[in-house]
């Protein structure tokens, strides 16, 4: 079995898309599956307007027989068919298609690729190992820009790793240990997988310096060995981006999951019984490189070759944009009554947070965008309905904390100073100081928006000054009719997020 170790080189992008304002479509053929994805345009935190795959197999049974499984190969046709109709009643120009480890490796991947070609109407890229390595890589990058460490995207007929690092990819190899392929050469077998996947771990000598880094997961089988930790860990909130495993317990769950049979995996309820097969292999093949490694801990990144495909079609601009206040903006601009009145909301709070760090400082602007989300929804709704809203938004570019933080935030910024109930995710993800951080973002934007009415140009009029015992509201003697009821009771709540106590003070 051939082991390719590749060496560094500039990550390989999509062709440039130019001012696209039209819908885009990526269609990706692994050796399992076969997906199209739709985006609504070309930009950093495009939306999704369709995404569907369809298990196909066509790498089943490759390194028996070398050629790409007839089964297979008829539904991927099938499902291209259908996935051009689509394109089609969308209006999408712009199209984006690529196979990789199993079109690329078959002897009747030429064939397949013709075949597929015309179902599809429009070419389709076969990418490299070296370019399937490093456009997942790139995906990863987009969903997490301060990745460090090596990201692994586990296809059905190949693992493609780089290594990741100040925004940037390095050194690539690429192993033939997708799940299909490897339970084919080890026969069903997988202390005989355990062997495979050792041998050609040995020979990659570079995987030394990373013990202590990060191990950035992608692919559907990582992902469903996912639910099955956030399952058993009664994890409290199920988003599997940013998903993070510590090593040791990996190393546990791997161990597990690699002696279950399918039918006992299909009884656990957590994962589709098509990943099933595959996830006892894919648990062998993460278990030998965190070993092989001494990687600290396992990352899930939902953003993978798809969105590294994205990624690269976009202008460096575009991409160097940040992804969570890129999505917090645009959900400002789209749900808010007066989306000038967020930037306006972060400005006026700046005194309160002189000194603050450069993660909290981007916090608290994606928490001023999000401030004004919950208008529409019924006020007995707002609080926790926003809540949840922002929890599992499909932003990236931040932590499970990160997300907990903002929720939180905008908990408050409905409810006041009441305690998040219990049971609501957040809860458990946050310390005593983060929470209390939240609670400032909120309470301050619960006091504007009791001063402002959401008015653009109202917060100006108003100042705030801290001193060692008290936090003064400093308002123009004109203006005094406005802190009537409720405006002293949020200046007080803030008051105490901040140890102090709140004073009107008029000019």
């Amino acid at each position: 079995m051939d082991v390719g170790a590749i060496a560094q080189s500039t990550t390989p992008r999509a062709p440039a898309l130019g001012r696209v304002r039209g819908p885009v479509a990526i269609v990706d053929i692994g050796s399992n599956s076969v997906r199209l994805v739709t985006y609504e345009t070309l930009l950093r935190t495009a939306a999704i307007l369709h995404n569907e795959k369809s298990i196909c197999g066509i790498g089943r049974n490759m390194v028996s027989t070398h050629r790409l499984h007839d089964g297979g190969i008829a539904m991927a046709l099938e499902a291209l068919s259908r996935f051009r109709l689509l394109a089609d009643s969308f209006g999408i120009r712009h199209r984006i298609a690529v196979a990789t480890a199993a079109a690329r490796d078959a002897t009747n991947g030429p064939q397949f690729i013709a075949a597929a070609q015309a179902a599809w109407g429009s070419p389709i890229r076969v990418l490299s190992g070296e370019e399937e390595a490093r456009v997942a890589a790139e995906g990863v990058l987009a969903g997490m820009p301060d990745a460090t460490g090596l990201v692994g995207d586990l296809g059905g007929g190949s693992l493609d790793m780089v290594t990741v690092g100040s925004g940037a990819t390095g050194a690539a190899m690429t192993l033939p240990f997708g799940p299909l392929r490897l339970m084919d050469a080890a026969r069903q077998d997988p202390e005989r997988a355990r062997t495979i996947v050792d041998a050609g771990l040995e020979r990659l000598e570079s995987l030394s310096a990373l013990k202590g880094r990060s191990f950035y997961a992608v692919g559907g089988t990582w992902r469903a060995l996912a639910r099955v930790d956030m399952d058993r860990e009664a994890y409290p909130l199920h988003v599997l981006h940013h998903y993070t495993i510590p090593a040791a317990r990996a190393l546990k769950l791997c161990r597990a999951l690699s002696g279950l049979s399918r039918k006992t995996l299909d009884k656990m309820g957590v994962i589709s019984r098509r990943r099933a097969e595959a996830l006892p292999y894919g648990a062998v093949v993460l278990e030998r490189l965190l070993l092989a490694t001494g990687l600290k801990e396992v990352v899930i990144s939902a953003y993978g070759l798809r969105e590294g495909l994205l990624h690269g079609a976009l202008s460096r601009e575009e991409r160097e944009k940040d992804p969570l206040l890129e999505f917090s903006a645009a959900a400002n601009q789209r749900m808010s009554r007066a989306p000038a009145h967020a930037g306006e909301l972060f400005a006026w709070s700046q005194g309160l947070f002189e000194g603050e760090g450069e993660a909290s400082h981007r916090l608290r602007r994606a928490a001023c965008d999000f401030s004004d989300i919950g208008w529409r929804r019924h006020p007995d709704d707002r609080a926790l309905g926003s809540f949840e809203e922002v929890l599992t938004a499909p932003f990236a570019g931040a932590s499970h904390r990160d997300r907990a933080i903002l929720a939180t935030a905008v908990f408050h910024r409905y409810k006041g100073d009441d305690d998040l109930p219990l049971g609501r995710g957040a809860h458990d993800l946050l310390t005593a100081e983060d929470q209390n951080l939240a609670r400032r973002m909120g309470l301050i934007a619960r006091l504007g928006f009791a001063l402002s009415g959401c008015a653009s140009g109202e917060l100006a009029h108003y100042r705030f000054k801290l001193t060692p015992g008290r936090l003064f509201l400093q308002v123009p003697a004109s203006r005094q009719a406005v802190v009537s009821d409720p405006v002293p009771k949020r200046l007080s709540a803030l008051a105490v997020a901040f140890g102090r106590k709140g004073e009107i003070s008029l000019l």
